[in-house]
């Protein structure tokens, strides 16, 4: 009976980071010939349903797709989308990592938001764009409390998995140099979280990616969901499917590039 290959230890994400970061002629040549595959059946089905507003053929999509790209609407979507991307992820980073070491550090801090957490997690971000659209109304706000709202939660939770796993040795230690709790917040609980924290960030990314596609369907007149949006009411399903292309590019561009840089802010987890 054959055994399973087992995963590599230095795969740190074995669907795409770790067969990228893998040098390995052979993954590269089995990955080519999954995408090409997926192509051709593409194709074979766009020709097989003969109806290109139900299923445009992959050369079809590749004729809009130069279309867009030369009368610059497609550029401006993406910067649009960037960018709200960009800045809610910011935001949500930048509560969401202070808040979990907060929380870890001061036990009264933990029983109030703990719970209160606890209850708004499983709130799908999707539900959130009536809300926001009533709060801030249509345009960027709103999808900058979209994404915030989708990236914070996977921010929050790894940051502080993170955080208790801190050795206890390492915070007695800390304490017996003079450390305080803003000291020990610096150097003990965030160096210790970092792993952690990094994961929720690359995780936090993608949850906002998709989010802020989601809000552009409904509460914004530019970006990426926007486009499909658009596109769809026209008929134009062929730059539909560009739209879809660049929002799965560009996602798994966001996942390579974090893991790349994880690299050298991670240096240790590179030898594990």
């Amino acid at each position: 009976m054959s055994q399973l290959n087992p995963v590599p230890k230095d795969s740190k994400n074995p669907t795409l980071i770790g067969f990228v970061s893998g040098n390995s002629s052979k993954a590269w040549l089995f990955g080519i010939s999954g995408i090409l595959t997926l192509t051709l059946g593409w194709s074979l089905a766009s020709w097989t349903i003969g109806n290109p507003i139900l299923l445009p053929s992959p050369w079809a999509m590749l004729i809009n797709f130069r279309e867009v790209l030369e009368n610059g609407t497609l550029l401006t979507d993406v910067a649009a989308s960037l960018q709200r991307v960009v800045i809610g992820f910011a935001i949500a980073a930048g509560i969401a990592v202070p808040l979990a070491l907060l929380v870890v550090a001061f036990k009264t801090l933990r029983y109030f938001f703990l719970p209160v957490l606890s209850l708004l997690r499983p709130i799908p971000p999707i539900a959130w764009i009536p809300i926001a659209i009533l709060w801030f109304g249509l345009g960027e706000r709103s999808s900058y409390f979209v994404t915030a709202v989708a990236a914070f939660f996977p921010i929050f939770l790894n940051s502080l998995s993170g955080a208790l796993t801190v050795e206890i040795q390492h915070l007695r230690a800390a304490q017996c140099l003079g450390a305080g709790r803003l000291a020990l917040l610096r150097y003990v609980y965030l160096p210790s979280a970092l792993p952690s924290v990094w994961t929720g960030l690359k995780i936090g990314l993608g949850q906002s990616w998709m989010a802020v596609v989601t809000a552009e369907l409904i509460a914004t007149q530019s970006g990426l969901g926007f486009m499909i949006e658009l596109n769809r009411l026209e008929l134009e399903t062929p730059k539909v499917f560009v739209g879809m292309l660049m929002i799965a590019v560009i996602g798994a561009g966001m996942t390579l590039s974090l893991g790349w840089l994880e690299v050298w802010v991670l240096p240790w987890k590179k030898n594990k």
